[in-house]
C-alpha cells in the first residue's frame, strides 16, 4: 500500500470526488468509487465518499494498492477475418472483423488485432503501452471495420497527434431506430461512465465534451440508415449519444435496442460499422482515405429492412 498526498487544483473545484481523483491520478472511477468505500481517500484529514465535491486547494490523501496484475503480454495468433487493407513502411491499415478486441486487456480472451498482426509478421511501433504498442485509435470488439495502426515510431507520434487534434476523419454507417429529427444534424453531449453501471458509459453533466454529427441515407419503416462522423473519439460514443435520444444503434442491446427488431434482422451485436478513415499520411503528409464495406451480417439486416419498407 502507497499514500499519495495531492492538492485539489482549481479547475476541479465542486466536482464529484469519484470523477474528479480519476482525472487527477488516471483511474477508472469504478476504482476511486472502491477506495473511497474502503475509507482510503481522506479529504483534509476526514474519510471522504465518492460523491463528495471536491474544494480547491483541500488536501487528498489516498492509499493506493499495489498493481495485482501483470501486464498482459501480445503473443502471434492468427485472427480469422482481418484483411489488410494497406500496408507500407510508416502504417498498417486493416478491416476490423467482428469479435475481434484491437489490444489486450484484463478480463479479455478473446482474439486481438496487434496478435493477429504479429501473427503476418507485421512488426508495429513500440510507442505506447506494452500491450497496445502501435495503437493510435481503437474500435470495440463487437464494431467492425477500418483502422489503422503505426508500424513506425515517427507513424505512432503523428498518427497519435492527429488523432488528439481532430483532423483525422472518421466515418461510420448505423443503423439506428426509428427515424431522428432533423433527419440531419449534430449531438454535442458531454460522455463519461454510466453513474450505476460501470460497464457502460452514458451523456453526463461532468463528463467529456463529446460531439457527433450525422446525415441520414436511408429510411425504413424502423429504422434508419445514417452517415456519422465523429468530432470527438469516446468510447462507445455513438452507441451512447444516440441512445440519448432514443434511437439506439439496432441490435444494441446494452444501450436500449429492441431484441425483438435485433432477432428479426439476424443481429446479435449493434448494426454500426467504421466505413471510411482518412488522415495525413505520416511520411509525406499527403491525405489518404480507406473504406471498408459493412460484413456479410449487417449487409443482410439492411436488405431485410428495405425488403420490409
Amino acid at each position: 500500500m502507497s499514500l499519495r498526498t495531492l492538492p485539489v487544483p482549481d479547475g476541479l473545484d465542486g466536482m464529484r470526488l469519484d470523477a474528479g481523483l480519476a482525472r487527477m491520478l488516471g483511474l477508472s472511477r469504478t476504482v476511486v468509487a472502491e477506495l473511497a468505500a474502503d475509507g482510503a481517500v481522506r479529504l483534509d484529514g476526514s474519510t471522504a465518499g465518492k460523491s463528495d465535491r471536491l474544494v480547491a486547494g483541500a488536501w487528498l490523501e489516498v492509499e493506493l494498492p499495489e498493481p495485482a496484475e501483470a501486464t498482459p503480454v501480445v503473443t502471434a495468433e492468427a485472427v480469422e477475418g482481418l484483411v489488410v487493407l494497406h500496408e507500407d513502411d510508416e502504417i498498417v491499415v486493416v478491416d476490423k472483423p467482428v469479435g475481434v478486441a484491437v489490444h489486450p486487456s484484463p478480463g479479455w480472451s478473446g482474439p486481438t488485432v496487434v496478435a493477429g498482426l504479429a501473427a503476418l509478421g507485421i512488426r508495429i511501433a513500440t510507442g505506447g503501452a506494452a500491450e497496445r504498442q502501435g495503437v493510435v485509435h481503437r474500435l470495440d470488439a463487437g464494431t467492425t471495420g477500418v483502422m489503422v495502426v503505426a508500424k513506425s515510431e515517427r507513424a505512432y507520434s503523428v498518427l497519435k497527434q492527429a488523432f488528439r487534434e481532430r483532423t483525422v476523419a472518421k466515418v461510420y454507417l448505423a443503423v439506428v431506430q426509428g427515424h431522428p429529427d432533423p433527419s440531419e444534424g449534430t449531438i454535442d453531449a458531454p460522455i463519461d461512465r454510466h453513474p450505476k453501471q460501470d460497464w457502460k458509459f452514458a451523456v453526463v453533466t461532468d463528463g467529456r465534451p463529446s460531439v457527433t454529427h450525422y446525415r441520414t441515407l436511408e429510411a425504413f419503416r424502423a429504422a434508419s440508415l445514417l452517415e456519422v462522423e465523429l468530432e470527438t473519439g469516446r468510447t462507445h460514443q455513438i452507441r451512447v449519444h444516440f441512445s440519448a435520444v432514443r434511437h439506439p444503434c439496432v441490435g444494441d442491446i446494452t444501450y436500449g435496442a429492441d431484441p425483438v427488431l435485433a432477432r428479426t434482422l439476424g443481429l446479435t451485436r449493434q448494426w454500426l460499422h467504421a466505413h471510411r478513415l482518412g488522415f495525413h499520411h505520416p511520411a509525406d503528409g499527403r491525405w489518404v482515405e480507406f473504406v471498408s464495406e459493412p460484413p456479410a451480417d449487417l449487409a443482410q439486416a439492411l436488405d431485410t429492412l428495405r425488403a420490409a419498407s
